[in-house]
């Protein structure tokens, strides 16, 4: 299916974190609200995933596994295994449209036991879109699409605790060098950063054959604003995140295994304030220019300023600060290691997003090959999100020589 939009309205498109929430420009802030977040390449808070799109895409505190890169990479060196590397596909928003699509590539080598390094290549396709001017006319049909490239070093600190360091690049070219307003637009580009903290600690509880303890926290894409013009088109944030996870795995019976897990996330990105309006419902503007703000803060602020502001600049105070956690549980069962079967619930605020979903999924894995599946119900009727696949493969190896390697301290 080909998409006709307008070259503004991409860039506007873009510019917002999900596609069914708006600001809430113009509302009393003691009453309910819709004032999403705004971010650029909302793209990188997509789950890539099978296993932790089935679990409501939580992954900050689960077990290591190929994919740690996109959620916690701290966790790559509690890895019982020495590399691997795994592929993952998604059709994305594919009730509205069927040429979208996100690609996930991610690999991780276990230099010691106390040191891996990672990378992870994400790919967005737009699929085919017909640029139209603001009178309607054809312009040119092009393939809209962003990626990043990112790399880890992970370390462990002590036995339990582990950090992570993972710089980011992201190019975004959405527009084509198309004009508008008079100017010609550009290539997004930006550089960032996600730290990483992970701990796992394993117990001796008398009503299980072990348990295991698992924490984590990352602060993912911290980076500077991203435009598409060197001219006065806006700057956005990149969707800096603050995500904390916990879980908890009882191995029952050395065959069966159980992990409760839990999430919180929050956008560490300024909210939309509510301006000032007269009679008509214009919005009024100072002597500078600039529109008055009736409650809420100044967005235009710097990356770290934002992220600061972030946790208490929403006009509606501490109630609105509190719709901006998103939260998630998820349930991975195991047989003997061969065979994952997994749920999850994920719950974002109707005023800040309303993405609310129960996700399933079923994994195998067989030597060094796993394939993993899920699917997303929506619990809203004709949500764009509904009926979202995610397909992954995984290749992930083990040292054929394990003595050498418990001398070279690669294995304890």
């Amino acid at each position: 299916m080909k998409k006709t939009l307008s070259v503004l309205s991409l860039i506007i498109l873009i510019s917002t974190t999900q596609i069914h929430a708006q600001s809430g420009n113009g509302v009393n802030p003691l009453g309910q609200s819709l004032n999403a977040i705004t971010t650029a390449v909302p793209f990188l808070s997509i789950a890539p995933d099978s296993r932790a799109g089935a679990m409501g895409d939580i992954g900050c505190a689960t077990s290591a596994d190929i994919n740690s890169q996109s959620y916690n990479p701290a966790k790559y060196v509690f890895s019982d295994n020495m590399f691997g590397f795994s592929v993952s596909y998604s059709p994305w928003l594919a009730n509205l449209v069927k040429d979208i699509n996100l690609a996930y590539l991610s690999g991780y080598w276990k230099i010691t036991d106390m040191d891996a390094i990672a990378a992870s290549f994400r790919y967005f396709s737009l699929g085919s879109i017909d640029f139209m001017d603001e009178y309607g006319y054809f312009i040119s049909s092009q393939n809209p699409n962003e990626f990043a490239i990112d790399f880890t070093y992970s370390r462990k600190l002590i036995d339990q605790l582990s950090i992570a360091i993972t710089p980011r690049f992201i190019y975004s070219n959405l527009t084509a060098g198309q004009y508008v307003g008079g100017e010609e637009t550009k290539a997004g580009l930006a550089g960032a950063a996600d730290i990483s903290l992970f701990y796992e600690q394993d117990f001796d509880v008398k009503a299980f054959n072990n348990s295991t303890l698992r924490a984590g926290l990352c602060i993912s894409n911290m980076g500077n604003k991203m435009s598409y013009s060197s001219g006065t088109l806006r700057r956005d944030f990149l969707p800096t995140n603050l995500k904390l996870g916990i879980g908890y795995e009882m191995d029952f019976d050395g065959y069966n295994t159980l992990t409760v897990n839990g999430e919180i996330n929050k956008l560490l990105v300024p909210t939309n304030p509510i301006y000032e309006v007269d009679e008509d419902g214009r919005i009024v503007y100072n002597e500078a220019g600039d529109p008055v703000i009736a409650y809420g803060m100044n967005p235009d602020v710097s990356v770290p300023r934002g992220m600061i502001q972030s946790f208490y600049d929403a006009p509606g105070g501490f109630k609105e600060e509190m719709q901006e956690v998103m939260w998630a549980l998820g349930l991975e069962y195991s047989y003997r290691n061969l065979f994952f079967f997994r749920t999850g619930y994920f719950h974002e605020s109707p005023y800040k997003g309303n993405r609310q979903f129960i996700s399933l999924g079923a994994g195998i894995k067989y030597s060094v090959f796993g394939i993993d599946v899920s699917y997303l119900i929506a619990t809203q009727q004709y949500h764009p999100l509904a009926n979202t696949l995610r397909f992954t493969l995984n290749f992930d190896f083990v040292s054929t020589n394990k003595n050498e390697l418990k001398q070279q301290g690669r294995l304890k």
